[in-house]
Formats: structure tokens, sequence, C-alpha cells
């Protein structure tokens, strides 16, 4: 078990990629909080979680309000008597088209979902790692981050600004024994904004155009970037902080 007992919060693990994260801590002994905006979603997680033996439970909140993160924080302390891990997986994407085209209602709700996030877990999560000696942070950025691809512009400086941020914490905080780092995933077609990445129906054209730019020449799945996330939550990164770690079968380099 690599990660028995720990307590971490896996944020927007109603489904994809954070639901793929959530069941694979908990296999490997995590007691997990399950959050999403979607109670329906959660709790089908944590009933599946349970069912295969694991520790998990639901708590619904929105991470771009800082009462609804605070309160999620708190769960896990009164849940589970502490909290080790914050796993940042709640992200956002506008519809793939011109910059021009994105309205600034849809760029400050990716802005909010994909980095205010990382602002309020920070605010609230720090002083409870403190005051446990440390704990860990894992950001699931994107490869957009890194190489961006036209039509997803605002979407791209978004998890650039996850990228670097998480960088600058992991400085900042290092002292505390607070490590800080990122998962890059490339494209997932099973996400729920997979036809917004793609800017349409995800037909086999649209799946081969991507595909094409990943040298491994398949997709990323959820598992992929649940194991990414299960090494920096256990205790064998416990030196590693700082880095960004692609999940995207050399996509970027």
């Amino acid at each position: 078990m690599r990660v028995n007992d720990k307590s971490i919060i896996v944020t927007g693990s109603g489904g994809g990629i954070g639901e793929g994260i959530a069941r694979r801590l908990a296999a490997q002994g995590a007691r997990v909080i399950v959050n999403d905006i979607n109670a329906e979603l959660g709790e089908k997680v944590v009933a599946a979680i349970v069912k295969a033996g694991g520790t998990a439970s639901f708590f619904a909140a929105d991470v771009t309000k800082t009462d609804q993160v605070k309160a999620l924080v708190n769960a896990a302390v009164q849940r589970y008597g502490r909290l080790d891990v914050m796993v940042n997986n709640a992200g956002w994407t506008h519809r793939n088209q011109p910059a021009l085209d994105v309205s600034e209602e849809d760029f400050d709700k990716c802005y909010a979902i994909n980095v205010k996030s990382i602002y309020l877990a920070t605010l609230h999560a720090v002083p409870v790692f403190r005051s446990h000696g440390g704990g860990s942070f894992i950001n699931i950025a994107s490869t957009a981050g890194v190489r961006p691809r036209p039509g997803l512009t605002w979407y791209n400086g978004s998890k650039g600004a996850v990228i670097t941020t998480s960088k600058s914490l992991a400085a900042e905080m290092g002292p505390d024994n607070i490590r800080v780092n990122c998962v890059n995933p490339v494209f997932n077609p099973d996400t729920g904004l997979s036809a917004d990445f793609a800017g349409g129906p995800l037909d086999e054209d649209r799946k081969a155009l991507f595909r094409a730019s990943i040298p491994l020449g398949r997709f990323s799945t959820a598992l992929d970037v649940a194991n990414a996330v299960l090494y920096l939550a256990s205790d064998e990164a416990d030196f590693i902080s700082g880095v960004c770690l692609e999940v995207d079968g050399a996509r970027c380099v």
C-alpha cells in the first residue's frame, strides 16, 4: 500500500481523470475525499471505491469559492484526522476556437476553475499542512501549458499559470516541508471536455489529428495520470518538489 492511511482530497473527481485518480489512490490505501460539484456523480465514485474495499467519502464544493474550499479542507481533517495531500484536478476549458472569439465570461470561468482554485487550495490547505509538519499539493496542469496548440489560447495560458505557480510555491513552501508538483497529461478523449478541446464532435479525423502529435501513438488514460499522481503522493517522492511530470507519450519533446 503506497499511500496507506494518507488523507487525500481529489477535486473534480466525479468522473474522468479525477475519478481515476481517486480510485487508484484508494486502492493503494488512501482515505479519499471525493470532491465535485455534482453530488450524484461523486457519490457513485465513493460507492465504487467502498465496494472495492477502499475508504472514501464525498464532499460537494465549488473550487472557485473560498468558503467552500475552506469547508472541503476542514472536512478532510474532521473525517480523517489530518490532510496529507491535496490533488487539484478540477479543470475546465473554453471551446477550441480563435482567441478573439472566446467570450469574457468563458475566459473568467477558465481562469477561476484552473487558476483561482490553486490559490484557494493554497490559502486553506497550507495552514493545515503546517500544523501537521508538512504536506503535498499535486496540481493537474496540461501539456497545453508546455507546448500549446492554436485554438485553446486562454486555456493554454491558464495551465501555464498553474505550472509556474506550482514551481514558485514549491520554492516558497519547501522550508515548511510542503511539496508542490504538477502532472501534465496529454489529450484524453474520454473526458467530458474532449469535444471542447477538439472544437467539435470527436470523430475519427479529429482523433487522428491529435494522435499524430503523440510519438507513442496513443492518448493518455485516467490510469496513466493516476499512476503519476500515486507516485508523487507516496513517500517514494519525498524529495521530489517543483517538478512537472509529463504524462504525454513524448508529446512535449
